[in-house]
């Protein structure tokens, strides 16, 4: 096992001899695994816990089990306590990526603390093996089949050509102890029921089916690095980068067979949803002057170009919706129903009811512009957005609160206040979808 080690970190190249490690350690079987073996092959550890206080008093138990573990081992010992629900509720995320967060951004401010190496987290072969196959259940490309990378930026993994039998089995011949955290067993969480369920069906029909996977990752590998340098110099084809700017020739991009990749490979880092995506491709046919957004970035196609660009702080101010959701944990918080329509529609101002053939998605919310315009529902021309303000006698405070609702560029809805008659249920709607503004 020690030479199966050194001999990867060698390979990849992924530390130094004798170098300082920050060693992710949660007293798990993998993560104690992984501090002996950097130990013995002369690496300077600095262990580092995360007490999530999820779990009660096994938390507690596992912190003191890696305490006396440094004491033991005669390494450094640090860690840290945090309230991972708070953040999680504050930030608007799940409890696993709220821990996730918090844990890599201690361990990283650890490494600049002590002038370490890199960070050692501690998956292995079997871990690669789950997060494939929950890639492919939620749908991916080339990266999601490469698995877990071998390194990301300052962090490394010294473990992922090991298996859980191989730590396991390292552990019982060294007389090492660790512990279990008990919602591992519990397949409440999607990755325990891979581990759990899915993972020993298939090995049931291929006994083999961990190290199979673990060569087609191998060779997906491989594959990728060949896409990756074919994609850089499509881009550079297509591509000119001015200031802060990319311009994107779209004469070249509509003659590729493979223009939706193409696009997908530019535009995913910066933010950009599948769906929208899509929209860019199908508005360079016949709609110049369309804007697309993602959280972070803008794409304008203007003429035979499309030309992105960072957000400002005022555009930062909006939100995609990629699709209809039960309800939305957004600025405005809001609940999406459809429906047939049977004649019925609620007209008080927290309520919203649009043809659901005229409400295109991804929609986006968004504060008002000066130069924004509308239709207001039982009209026929447009009026500006600034001049319904002043009619409806809405005071500047109150102006700075209110969000828009827009598809494809178009106000739908000034929420709280008017529709725009462009979306209107009409005689020839026959499905209707609803949002319900939630106090």
């Amino acid at each position: 096992m020690l030479k199966k080690v050194e001999s990867y970190i060698l390979k990849n190249n992924l530390l130094t001899a004798g170098a300082k490690v920050i060693v992710g350690t949660s007293g798990g079987a993998d993560s104690v695994a992984l501090l002996h073996i950097l130990k013995q092959l002369g690496f300077e550890c600095i262990v580092a816990h995360c007490n999530f206080h999820l779990r009660n008093e096994e938390s507690d138990r596992d912190e003191l089990f890696v305490q006396n573990l440094a004491s033991k081992l005669a390494v450094e010992f640090r860690k840290i306590d945090f309230d991972t629900v708070e953040h999680a509720a504050s930030n608007k995320i799940s409890i696993e990526m709220a821990a996730r967060n918090l844990r890599y951004n201690w361990f990283e401010a650890l490494r600049i603390e002590f002038a370490a190496e890199a960070i050692a987290v501690a998956h292995h072969a079997d871990d690669n093996v789950e997060t494939v196959l929950m890639n492919l259940t939620r749908g991916t490309g080339l990266g999601g089949m490469t698995g877990i990378p071998i390194r990301n930026g300052s962090v490394v993994r010294p473990l992922l050509s090991c298996t859980r039998e191989e730590i396991i089995s390292y552990l019982k011949n060294n007389g090492s102890n660790f512990v279990t955290d008990s919602t591992n067993l519990k397949n409440e969480y999607v990755r325990n029921r891979f581990r759990n369920q899915l993972i020993p069906l298939f090995e049931s029909i291929n006994p083999s089916f961990r190290q199979t996977i673990t060569e087609t990752i191998a060779r997906f590998e491989d594959i990728e690095a060949i896409y990756n340098e074919h994609i850089a110099l499509e881009i550079k084809k297509l591509c000119q980068f001015k200031n802060d700017s990319t311009i994107i020739d779209t004469t070249i991009l509509k003659t590729k067979k493979y223009a939706k990749t193409i696009l997908y490979e530019l535009l995913s880092p910066c933010n950009f949803h599948i769906d929208t995506i899509s929209n860019v491709l199908k508005s360079l046919e016949n709609a110049p002057g369309s804007l697309f957004y993602s959280p972070t970035n803008q794409l304008l196609y203007d003429r035979n170009q499309l030309i992105l660009t960072k957000r400002t702080e005022r555009e930062l101010n909006s939100y995609i919706i990629y699709k209809p959701e039960n309800e939305l944990q957004l600025p405005v918080r809001m609940k999406i129903s459809e429906r047939k329509f049977d004649g019925s529609i609620n007209k008080s101002a927290q309520y919203a009811t649009f043809d659901s053939t005229k409400l295109k998605f991804p929609l986006e919310l968004r504060k008002w512009q000066q130069a924004d315009s509308f239709i207001p529902f039982g009209m026929k021309s447009h009026k500006k957005v600034s001049d319904f303000f002043i009619d409806a006698k809405i005071n500047r405070f109150e102006k700075e609160n209110i969000w828009l609702l827009i598809s494809e560029n178009k106000i739908a809805w000034i929420i709280g206040y008017r529709t725009d008659n462009r979306f209107a249920v009409d005689t020839e709607t026959t499905e209707i979808i609803e949002f319900q503004l939630i106090n």
